[in-house]
């Protein structure tokens, strides 16, 4: 325990990958999960499967039922676990982006984002693709939610002050913040225009 987690001595090493953890049976768990693609419990109300039960009941508990104890005192958002109430806190509030990108200028609050933002754009890793149209992505969950927005035209978040509507929740804040709101977030360091995308001004820099 100590040496764990007070040391943060990790001398279990992933062969694959850069993953390292202080418990050789975790390392184990870690290899069949994410590079044996080994997933046993399985959830019957979605397609969701995970490599332990606490996890399945983790889900089932935060996803279906709705139980999210832990409750952020700065804004409305909730959580099913105290160590993501402390992630959206310090990424969300307190701004903190620890992983960067060594190729870009991108920075993230998650470890497992940035390996994702590596693979999809700079190795160009898309290996979801949609039977429906050329579309593909390198996250199961996106080309999920690109079929049910795009194909299926699902939008099951509406504005309430518009006639607006769209797949992702995130995006709605957007919308609100962006259109209603009218907040520009992202400022140029070149001049002094300010969107509210920003990949918006991505573009904005690339054509200056």
């Amino acid at each position: 325990h100590i040496e764990s987690v007070h040391e943060d001595k990790k001398p279990f090493k992933c062969d694959i990958c850069d993953y390292s953890c202080s418990l050789k049976f975790v390392l184990k768990k870690h290899t069949e999960s994410v590079h044996e693609n080994k997933k046993p419990f399985k959830c019957d109300l979605c397609d969701y499967s995970c490599n332990q039960k606490q996890y399945l009941k983790r889900h089932v508990a935060s996803v279906h039922e709705n139980k999210k104890p832990f409750k952020c005192d700065i804004c409305d958002y909730s959580f099913s676990q105290k160590s993501d109430l402390k992630i959206h806190i310090e990424t969300v509030h307190e701004k903190k982006k620890l992983f960067k990108c060594d190729i870009c200028d991108y920075s993230f609050s998650y470890k497992s984002v940035l390996k994702i933002h590596i693979e999809s754009v700079h190795d160009n890793m898309k290996s979801f693709k949609c039977d429906v149209c050329d579309y593909s992505c390198s996250q199961k969950g996106d080309l999920k939610k690109h079929i049910e927005s795009v194909h299926e035209m699902k939008k099951p978040f509406k504005c309430d002050i518009c006639d607006y509507s769209c797949s992702r929740k995130g995006h709605m804040k957007t919308h609100i913040e962006s259109v209603h709101e009218k907040k520009k977030l992202f400022k140029c360091d070149i001049c002094d225009y300010s969107f509210s995308y920003k990949s918006v001004l991505k573009i904005h820099i690339e054509s200056v």
